[in-house]
């Protein structure tokens, strides 16, 4: 049941995604073109997305526990530290750079799985490089 609906939530994401054009780079980088050829079209659709985001945090705070769950997976904290700078910035560069991130990159494997791919290979490649080396620090702590 919980895959079903997984599957339902990223098909809901990925139609949303595509019919706001966010699958489209080029529209991205224009967002972050702040002092040339602006387009807004992309502060939009996070406003839009807060609206739904702000009603599932109010009905989560009234829930004992999720439909498809024993518990809730929440962060237990809220500290700003250096692998999450780091992270976030490596996030933005990349995401400056390609137009792409992880959500409309695996939504474009369906339009332009092509054009998509370098990006999804280089990804997996930060994600196993970030893997390998959290295991490194884990295991020379002992």
């Amino acid at each position: 049941m919980r895959a079903l609906i997984a599957l339902l939530c990223g098909t809901i994401f990925g139609a949303g995604l595509a019919l706001s054009g966010m699958l489209d780079p080029a529209r991205v980088r224009a967002f972050l073109d702040v002092l040339g050829a602006w387009d807004p079209t992309l502060g939009f659709v996070m406003l839009g997305a807060m609206l739904p985001m702000g009603a599932a945090w109010l009905l989560q705070r009234r829930m004992l526990r999720p439909l498809t769950g024993p518990a809730f997976a929440l962060p237990d904290t809220r500290r700003i530290d250096a692998p999450l700078m780091i992270g976030a910035l490596l996030f933005g560069l990349g995401w400056g750079i390609a137009g792409l991130c992880p959500g409309p990159a695996v939504a474009n494997l369906a339009i332009a799985p092509l054009a998509v791919l370098p990006f999804l290979a280089a990804m997996l490649a930060g994600m196993l490089l970030h893997r390998l080396w959290a295991a490194s620090r884990f295991i020379s702590k002992e």
